[in-house]
């Protein structure tokens, strides 16, 4: 080639090359453009529901809020979604961020189902010239148990109707009423407050009044009246102007006593699930004004009693709502949804489309734990797009919040990816080599044992660990021993944090037996009619284990195990209520008791069990390491509550346990118990004065037992000492991919995904961005068993790898090559 076609031809690249690159200059403008228009510029001060609503909290408080009008007090209807419904409970999974509600839920449910059960409990009792109903103090220190064990709950109540609340707390006043009765007990800020020299707030102080002794004239302080303002709790069900009987559902509960006589004691209560509407309504938020001046969102459920009493006609009795059960926590605690409607966020959301995702590649997940505050999402990219080389993760709606606008302009974009693969329809086997290479990596799939004896096993096989876990059940536990029926305590990692509304409703049960058995004495004297709560008896304790399985249906059984001679006229007292595994699984109205100190043999008797042992010994000697609790109690001035006077021990405290105190069981199958699932049992005690009044002692165990196999299980990988037999048991592509749990999926393998690592992508033509675990899983066991497979097609693809894009200029170049090399 001459130096003038040397020439030619680079004057020829040069110019192909300015085209290209003005073409492809002229194409990004284009699209930069195009995407300034489709990303328009949102305006950063522009107002929406969020901003709404902030305003109208701001604009409320403790000294303005007497003078405004009644709908400035409430938010609308759409502030709080995704509502818990107990229809759905036990169908779809919870949201994370919706477990507060829901055990906010149960505790208005548990209340509604105690108050029932117990005021009409007289009726199986022998008629005498007094109520059988607890007295006030009984009353007050329930409700300070539901705030005291709750740090999400702040404030619980009681608003009886118009004269419907008898009471044995005033002499002579037997088959009277009072006009009013509403014991509520809230958390007060104690910064201030003397007892306190450390000037630390211990959301430990509560105040608790009699909202019924309202002084004459004021009718703005009457719950009952509209100009209360802030009573939407109490028109949710009173009053009640029923004149059927039929109108209540009625609830049975077959009583087996220590003495082995028998009773069924029915009542009626709440609506139930299978019932129209819901037995929890909730009230819209509202600014408490006058009394804890928060903004507080409120669960309602009605308590029945039959009404009038003491008649001799039972035809004339009807089964009325004579109260509610109300259990508020704070609004500011509640997670909002920002993300835009669609699938799940289906309601009317005051927060819809507030999310600053960016819609044509990426997708808004809610992130729970984040409150009422913004950026509580996350942008996920849509099926179709990756995360750039430089992201790792997806990107926080907290730091999007933050963003500036140029930031927020030129990123938070997600790539496309240049070529997507269908999923084959064709199976194969792996070759024998590669076989080899997965069960020699995966060596537990090689060597392994069978039944009980595969929990042991140093490198768990978590493919038969699942069938013999789920092979157990009330026919084949016979067959194996005690000691095969129990699981090592690292099965039952994360039930802590699962079941933890279960185990504050226990502590809630253990608290309020310390808190009664301190502050409660049935010997003092008071001045005036007044007289003191008698001690605990048979039937309230029954009712309290009776309720907790009523309100909250994980919960399959629940006792209260008093020690030797703790409980007034009995050696042992231990009633424990259980529901049984019937055919018909929504059998919801009928539950069992026995006494368990009927069991009174060297081996059976429960004072022997492991979890009163362990929390006996460990609170024999040192009670100074218990929570301390401290109480404000105003009480009526007299029968007719004419006003408010200071408790005679006011302000006083008792010491509990806290969640922490308490105990949690390994794993087991109780095939002799009455009960027979796989079980993880929560045990609190609980303490009160010794006969000499110097010193806090023991006093017995409140139990609540779940359903081990409700569990979720967390296969992925954590560190060395974290106490957790799936950890590592994925089978996700380590190279390429991370684990990730999903929840919702119970004990059972496959309970996770398998997310692309940074620099890699999801390669296949699919509506998600992810490998679920239970394909991955499934496929993998094939390999093991030598069948047909795809389980090496669930692998993450080196991102940008398989693009597939036409360039002209390459192809100018290789054409100019190859005919100057072919040239000669």
């Amino acid at each position: 080639m001459t130096s003038r076609h040397r020439a030619f031809a680079a004057l020829l690249i040069s110019y192909l090359l300015g085209v290209v690159l003005v073409l492809v200059q002229g194409d990004q403008s284009g699209s930069a453009s195009k995407t300034t228009t489709e990303h328009s510029p949102p305006d950063w001060l522009a107002s929406d529901g969020f901003d709404e609503i902030r305003f109208k909290m701001d604009r409320v408080n403790e000294y303005n809020c007497h003078i405004l009008k009644r709908d400035q007090l409430y938010l609308p209807e759409g502030t709080v979604t995704h509502l818990p419904d107990i229809k759905k409970i036990n169908i779809n999974p919870l949201y994370p961020n919706r477990t507060s509600l829901l055990h906010l839920h149960n505790m208005a449910l548990t209340r509604s189902f105690y108050w029932s059960y117990v005021l009409q409990s007289r009726y199986y009792k022998p008629p005498i010239n007094d109520t059988y109903d607890p007295g006030m103090m009984y009353y007050f220190l329930s409700t300070v148990a539901d705030v005291s064990a709750n740090p999400y709950i702040n404030a619980s109540a009681i608003y009886f109707a118009p004269n419907t609340s008898f009471t044995p707390s005033y002499r002579g006043f037997f088959n009277k009423t009072m006009p009013l009765f509403a014991p509520r007990t809230f958390r007060s800020d104690d910064f201030n407050d003397p007892v306190h020299l450390e000037r630390i707030s211990t959301r430990n102080t509560f105040i608790a009044q009699d909202l019924g002794a309202i002084p004459t004239g004021q009718v703005s302080k009457d719950y009952t009246q509209e100009l209360y303002m802030i009573n939407e709790w109490y028109h949710q069900w009173l009053p009640d102007l029923s004149e059927r009987h039929d109108t209540k559902l009625t609830y049975q509960v077959e009583i087996r006593y220590a003495n082995n006589t028998n009773i069924t004691h029915t009542f009626h209560g709440p609506p139930g699930p299978h019932e129209a509407g819901s037995p929890v309504k909730w009230t819209r938020p509202y600014f408490d004004c006058g009394r804890s001046n928060r903004w507080i969102f409120a669960a309602v459920v009605p308590i029945v009693d039959l009404y009038p009493r003491y008649t001799g006609f039972r035809h004339i009795e009807i089964p009325k709502y004579t109260a509610v059960s109300v259990v508020e926590m704070d609004f500011d605690r509640i997670d909002i949804n920002q993300c835009p409607l669609g699938p799940g966020n289906n309601e009317t959301n005051m927060f819809a489309n507030t999310a600053r995702c960016k819609s044509e590649t990426t997708d808004c997940e809610p992130i729970h734990g984040w409150g009422f505050r913004r950026g509580g999402y996350m942008c996920r990219c849509k099926p179709g797009w990756r995360l750039p080389f430089t992201v790792r993760r997806p990107y926080l709606g907290e730091i999007i919040e933050r963003a500036s606008p140029e930031q927020y302009y030129n990123g938070f974009n997600c790539d496309k990816i240049g070529f997507i693969q269908k999923i084959p329809t064709e199976l194969s086997k792996v070759k024998p080599a590669r076989r080899e290479e997965y069960l020699e990596y995966y060596h537990q799939f090689r060597n392994y044992s069978k039944g009980p004896d595969s929990v042991k096993d140093d490198k768990m096989n978590d493919h038969e660990v699942m069938q013999f876990i789920l092979g157990v059940n009330r026919r084949t536990c016979k067959g194996y021993t005690p000691e095969q029926l129990k699981l090592p305590g690292d099965f039952s990692f994360g039930a802590e944090e699962f079941y933890e509304n279960e185990a504050k409703m226990g502590l809630r049960l253990a608290n309020f037996i310390s808190a009664f058995e301190q502050l409660s004495d049935p010997k003092e004297v008071y001045s005036g009619k007044r007289v003191a709560d008698k001690e605990l008896n048979e039937d309230q304790m029954i009712a309290e284990v009776v309720a907790l399985l009523f309100g909250n249906p994980r919960v399959w059984s629940a006792g209260v195990f008093w020690d030797r001679k703790k409980f007034k006229g009995r050696t042992y007292f231990a009633p424990f209520a259980y529901r049984e595994e019937t055919e018909n699984s929504h059998d919801v109205i009928r539950r069992k008791v026995e006494d368990l100190a009927r069991l009174n043999s060297t081996d059976e008797i429960y004072t022997k069990n492991e979890w009163f042992q362990l929390l006996k010994t460990r609170w024999a000697a040192d009670t100074e390491d218990l929570e301390k609790y401290f109480v404000k109690m105003m009480v009526r001035y007299n029968e007719t509550g004419e006003s408010l006077k200071k408790y005679e021990h006011y302000p006083t405290d008792y010491r509990a346990a806290n969640l922490n105190h308490g105990y949690w069981t390994v794993p087991y199958f109780d095939c002799n118990g009455k009960v027979k699932k796989w079980l993880i049992t929560y045990a609190s005690p609980f303490f009160g004065w010794n006969s000499l009044k110097n010193k806090l002692e023991f006093k017995g165990v409140v139990t609540v037992s779940m359903d081990l196999l409700q569990l979720d299980i967390n296969q992925c990988d954590d560190k060395f000492n974290v106490p957790n037999a799936f950890k590592g048991t994925h089978k996700c592509d380590k190279k390429s991919s991370y684990c990730v749990p999903i929840l919702g999926r119970g004990f059972s393998s496959g309970g996770y995904k398998c997310e692309c690592k940074q620099g890699f992508e999801y390669p296949l033509e699919d509506r998600f961005t992810y490998f679920d675990g239970q394909l991955v899983d499934a496929e993998f066991q094939n390999i093991v068993e030598d069948k047909q497979t795809r389980y090496d097609l669930y692998k993450c693809r080196l991102a940008g790898a398989s693009s597939i894009q036409f360039s002209w200029v390459l192809l100018l170049i290789l054409l100019m090559i190859h005919y100057r090399f072919n040239r000669r």
